[in-house]
């Protein structure tokens, strides 16, 4: 009898099959919103090198719609699909390092302050 192998997973994520997407029969490790926010993720040099700038408004408005989604799907029982899960997640994952930005711009602008002073 075979044992089934156990994974241990360093990312929170609930991997249902009917909320990921599929390459050649296989399951993606993570589910679509998960997806989008890792590949939002590769933002952050944009941030970082001053390529890409965001006010903190709009990056506000950039996580918004995976809060919703997230939050209509729970609370609501309503099913959205693959497409808005990773388009939402996407968007979370470019203001989540926007939001990052900004909080490490501030924090060094503020250590900068001290040590002026």
């Amino acid at each position: 009898m075979l044992k089934k192998r156990k994974t241990i997973s360093l990312v929170l994520c609930h991997r249902k099959p009917e909320r990921s997407f599929f390459y050649n029969g296989k399951q993606f490790p993570l589910c679509a919103r998960c997806t989008g926010i890792y590949v939002g993720y590769f933002s952050l040099p944009f941030f970082l090198f001053d390529l890409l700038k965001i006010n903190l408004l709009v990056t506000i408005v950039l996580i918004l719609p995976t809060i919703i989604d997230g939050l209509l799907q729970a609370y609501l029982y309503r099913e959205s699909n693959n497409l808005i899960r990773v388009t939402s997640g996407l968007l979370a994952g470019i203001g989540l390092m926007s939001l990052m930005s900004i909080f490490g711009i501030n924090i060094v602008e503020y250590i900068n302050t001290l040590n002026n002073d």
